[in-house]
């Protein structure tokens, strides 16, 4: 089935036992992970997409095909086209989408990275603030309006499901980012059965672009390497 989406797949079965998806953020692409993805291809299989409405991918006028569930289709649709199980890599929207699909798909990915995210509101009174926040910005994400409907939160379920999420994860949080990603990132830490939380010294909130490319990639790659050897 062709995927609604712009999507890359480098690799193939014989580069390591788990293929790597990449997952963007709102008003960002699958280029923000050009970097770490070329310093992994030789180790892994790697995979990314842009969201819809995003980089390459269609721009639907429709708001309602901006949805969290159907961008988490969007990364089955990619999962079934790999060679290998999957490990799920997400910066700050798309940190938040590898959580919701390892809430929501609990024996799907193998493993998920997180970086610079938080796993949403179980308050609905902060979840409604977090919406008008993003709808009153949605015009600075440098994509369409409709498109940054996909930054807004509808239900809790990662929060409430994180306490029964079995799935290795690995939560990377700047230590020069805004602190709340560092908040979240102990509390995931804390409520997560196999969760672990890293902070890395003066990155920033786009930290694996550029200034920390390199010392992602090679936290990625040891967490991986801990599920091989696992």
């Amino acid at each position: 089935m062709a995927m609604r989406v712009h999507h890359e797949i480098r690799g193939s079965n014989d580069s390591g036992r788990y293929s790597l998806v990449f997952l963007h953020g709102v008003g960002s692409s699958s280029a923000t992970w050009t970097t770490v993805m070329d310093s992994l291809e030789d180790r892994f299989q790697v995979a990314t997409f842009d969201l819809l409405g995003h980089g390459e991918s269609p721009v639907p006028e429709d708001p309602a095909e901006y949805t969290r569930d159907k961008a988490l289709d969007d990364i089955d649709d990619l999962l079934a086209e790999l060679d290998n199980p999957a490990v799920l890599v997400g910066h700050s929207l798309g940190g938040y989408l590898a959580l919701a699909h390892g809430a929501t798909r609990p024996d799907v990915a193998k493993g998920l990275i997180v970086l610079n995210t938080g796993p949403g509101f179980r308050d609905p009174e902060k979840r409604e603030a977090w919406n008008e926040r993003s709808r009153r910005n949605a015009h600075r994400f440098g994509v369409p309006v409709q498109a940054a409907e996909l930054n807004l939160q509808h239900d809790g379920v990662v929060m409430e499901r994180i306490a029964e999420m079995n799935v290795p994860t690995l939560v990377l949080a700047g230590g020069e980012d805004r602190p709340e990603y560092s908040g979240s990132g102990q509390y995931l830490e804390r409520k997560m059965p196999r969760g672990r939380f890293v902070s890395v010294a003066g990155g920033e909130h786009a930290m694996h672009e550029q200034t920390h490319a390199s010392e992602v990639a090679a936290l990625i790659a040891e967490f991986v390497g801990s599920l091989t050897e696992a």
